[in-house]
């Protein structure tokens, strides 16, 4: 089974705050379940991103950034945010420590919305 991503938004104070979410898909956004801090910082702060780490040791992970469409909830265990992906990219760490030809340590592929 995959692993929750992580949503990460950002606090009053500017420290980066990550929690684990259950999301479900909403047309072509993400709905996630939030604690109410979470609730807050998306709020006064909509741009996030979403993190799912790799399931095994030299996999990729995924990091989609997006922009919070819509908020609900009450602080009661119903709170929500809707989100649309940006940007998307898989990555993980190059073999054995190697600069790739991009001049980058890391194995990186973007990936590209499709047409329905």
């Amino acid at each position: 089974m995959a692993r929750p991503p992580y949503l990460l938004t950002v606090s009053d104070d500017g420290r980066a705050h990550s929690v684990a979410v259950a999301w479900t898909w909403h047309d072509d956004e993400l709905d996630c379940a939030v604690g109410n801090r979470t609730l807050a910082n998306a709020r006064r702060r909509p741009d996030v991103s979403l993190l799912w780490a790799p399931n095994d040791a030299d996999g990729y992970s995924l990091s989609v950034d997006a922009t919070v469409t819509a908020t609900a909830g009450t602080g009661e265990g119903n709170n929500v945010v809707r989100l649309q992906p940006t940007r998307a990219v898989l990555h993980r760490p190059a073999p054995d420590g190697a600069t790739l030809a991009s001049g980058c340590g890391a194995d990186c592929v973007p990936l590209v919305r499709t047409a329905d």
